[in-house]
């Protein structure tokens, strides 16, 4: 189980489009040296959260198991908030005038909730890298979310996948 690292990766990719918000906040008031910074870094969160789970995919995964499942539905599609987050940036229109005070504890605090609550599977970034995340229902009631390149449309199946950390399964095959 790769519990804190994934976890750990999962949760700044999960943040990561703050960055790019705050980057093109940079760039309309023509701080360009903050919005490569902020770009770069963002970037850097998501490539190496998606090496993370390559790795872990690979040839060198740990062993994987079939876990069935009986239930799938998307994980992403309560999450409204987690995109108001993402865009609160820009609705300051001055970057001197953004309040870091409020905004540093508020991405902390996002991110300790988004870590410790399993809330990092909203994930738009690694949409574009072709992840799914998905909640699974297993035959002994408990929900999982599923982590995989395929899209799955119907339960009743068994998945081969390894344990990413508590209830969540990242797809192997």
């Amino acid at each position: 189980m790769l519990s804190g690292f994934a976890r750990v990766a999962l949760t700044a990719t999960a943040i990561a489009p703050v960055g790019f918000t705050y980057a093109a906040v940079a760039a309309l008031n023509e701080r360009y040296d903050i919005m490569l910074l902020l770009m770069f870094g963002s970037a850097i969160l998501v490539h190496i959260c998606v090496w993370v789970l390559n790795a872990t995919k690979g040839k060198n995964a740990p062993a994987s198991e079939t876990y069935p499942i009986t239930t799938v539905e998307p994980a992403d599609r309560e999450n409204t908030a987690i995109i108001l987050l993402y865009l609160m940036p820009l609705f300051t229109a001055d970057f001197n005038d953004l309040n870091w005070a409020i905004w540093i504890p508020t991405l902390l605090i996002f991110a300790v909730i988004a870590f410790t609550s399993h809330s990092y599977f909203f994930n738009p970034l690694l949409g574009l890298y072709g992840w799914h995340f998905y909640k699974v229902g297993t035959p002994e009631m408990v929900t999982r979310v599923l982590i995989s390149k395929k899209t799955i449309r119907k339960g009743n199946c068994n998945i081969v996948g390894v344990d990413l950390g508590d209830y969540v399964i990242l797809d192997t095959e």
